[in-house]
């Protein structure tokens, strides 16, 4: 009697198909989940607010001045076209003793690039601003810091 070979049958070649994808998915369920888990915090990540960050922490002669200075900043800061993004307010009390809070008003400016903010310099929303609250103010602490990231 002669053996003949058969081929696999229908049966085996479906279980084949089928087992190849439940393979793949136990291989990554089978990862280290702080592996999977920074896939997730990588697609959630804040965006960058701008390129060139310019930060002017205000302390006022007069604390009582702090909602006039935001108002003219917000007037005249916020609308030079060189700036892409900007926010002005008064301290945040977290009862945190790390928070410095020793100032009256924080801003913040950002622009897209070093000509953008030269421009915010020299604007005349900017020069005015400084001048007529020049008087007023005890001290400020200026941070310029740039984020080349994407």
């Amino acid at each position: 009697m002669v053996k003949r070979r058969h081929s696999p049958s229908v049966v085996t070649a479906m279980v084949a198909l089928l087992a190849a994808p439940l393979a793949s998915a136990l291989v990554v369920f089978a990862q280290p989940s702080a592996e999977r888990g920074s896939r997730v915090i990588e697609a959630k990540r804040a965006p960058r607010p701008a390129v060139i960050n310019h930060i002017v922490l205000i302390t006022l002669r007069d604390t009582s001045d702090a909602e006039a200075l935001i108002a003219d900043s917000d007037r005249l800061l916020a609308t030079i076209p060189s700036v892409v993004s900007y926010f002005c307010g008064t301290h945040l009390d977290t009862g945190r003793s790390s928070v410095d809070g020793s100032y009256d008003v924080g801003l913040y400016v950002g622009f897209d690039s070093a000509e953008g903010y030269m421009a915010y310099v020299e604007h005349e929303g900017h020069v005015e601003l400084v001048k007529s609250w020049a008087p007023r103010i005890e001290s400020m602490r200026i941070f310029d810091v740039v984020d080349p990231t994407p």
